[in-house]
């Protein structure tokens, strides 16, 4: 199941923590192309999502409108 980001907030938190991309990949274990897609707006797996979120401890997952 393909899991929609937000990629604003994934990038502010990152900047927020004085992250570049390459930190993120060694604390969170997703790999640098993944990453970098998230970043730029692309979907992930729960898996890769859920890794993100526990790094950045932000909900970076983009929450759906009903």
């Amino acid at each position: 199941m393909s899991v929609p980001m937000d990629r604003v907030a994934i990038i502010t938190e990152m900047a927020r923590r004085h992250m570049n991309c390459n930190q993120l990949v060694e604390l969170s274990g997703v790999s640098r192309v993944t990453v970098t897609a998230v970043r730029n707006g692309k979907s992930c797996s729960r898996e890769t999502a859920e890794k993100l979120a526990a790094v950045l401890g932000h909900d970076i997952i983009k929450q759906e409108v009903s």
